[in-house]
């Protein structure tokens, strides 16, 4: 039972599983058998889904994965919300694995764990411009500071340029990205402005109504920048989740795919706990000190 639960989160199609067991022993499980594997795997993923969270966290990282699912005979795009934080060692842990069942997103009773185990102490929390998301960050994590994934922020871009339009516009907004410091990348900010408001009066008119929040990474110690102005940290994450996905398609219901995705959440946790340490958080004690010093 177990390698027939592996082989599934592997992404293997039901359909091969059935193939491959009646190749290798003669007969395919029978539908009670496939029932006992599944709920013997719901028990150690709801374990993990509810597990204390016991250690404090620096960083929380949201990101939202769009799956077909039928529901009520009908097929739609639902999101799966993933948590990921960075506690004070430098270590990344998945925190939840949740189903949004309604559109704009939010943070209602998310991540779902007993009062008390979620996690405490965030300085930031990096997301997409979700709709209702951001808002429902500053309700449930007051204390945390937000920071808009600057790749999406990119993305959204190309929905204020013309079709035909040059890349050296938004090349040069991204390099706005790699600055030192906030006061470079103002400074580079206007004279983007100045460059390209004659040509993309839409762009530059949107981007500077809204890039701010793009930019708050920068109250970080450098060293952390490139982890932490954007989701990319989770991107080797997303392509497993593409790949080990992708022959099902369309699942036959939510709780199947949280199943699923949930499985590789575990997977990748376990490989995350025994890595070295993601960043260094040194980096950030020392930051915190001289910004305290230099307050007082």
């Amino acid at each position: 039972m177990a390698t027939l639960a592996e082989m599934y989160v592997q992404g293997v199609s039901t359909r091969k599983v059935k193939a491959i067991t009646e190749e290798l022993c003669g007969h395919a499980f029978s539908a009670s058998s496939i029932s006992a594997i599944n709920k013997r795997l719901d028990e150690s993923l709801k374990a993990f889904a509810e597990r204390l969270l016991q250690e404090p966290f620096a960083y929380l990282i949201l990101d939202a994965r769009y799956k077909k699912v039928r529901e009520a005979g009908i097929v739609m795009s639902q999101a799966v919300l993933i948590a990921v934080g960075i506690d004070w060692d430098g270590r990344r842990q998945i925190l939840a694995v949740e189903m949004a069942n309604r559109e704009p997103l939010g943070l209602e009773g998310f991540p779902r764990r007993p009062e008390g185990a979620r996690p405490q102490g965030l300085e930031l929390v990096v997301s997409d411009d979700h709709a209702g998301l951001v808002a429902a960050i500053g309700e449930v994590i007051p204390e945390a500071a937000w920071q808009r994934c600057y790749v999406h922020f990119l993305r959204n871009a190309l929905d204020h340029l013309p079709r035909k339009h040059g890349d050296d516009c938004l090349q040069e907004l991204r390099w706005l990205y790699d600055r030192r410091d906030l006061a470079e990348a103002k400074a580079d900010l206007a004279a983007w402005l100045s460059k390209w408001s004659g040509r993309y009066p839409r762009l530059t008119t949107w981007v500077e109504e809204t890039i701010e929040r793009t930019l708050t990474f920068f109250c970080l110690p450098r060293q952390h920048h490139k982890h932490l102005k954007s989701t990319n940290m989770l991107e080797r994450l997303n392509e497993e989740i593409r790949r080990r996905t992708y022959v099902v398609r369309i699942f036959p219901n939510s709780q199947r795919c949280l199943r699923l995705v949930r499985a590789l959440a575990v997977e990748t946790n376990e490989n995350w706990m025994e890595a070295n340490r993601f960043i260094n958080m040194d980096d950030l004690r020392e930051h915190k000190k001289l910004a305290l010093r230099q307050a007082a």
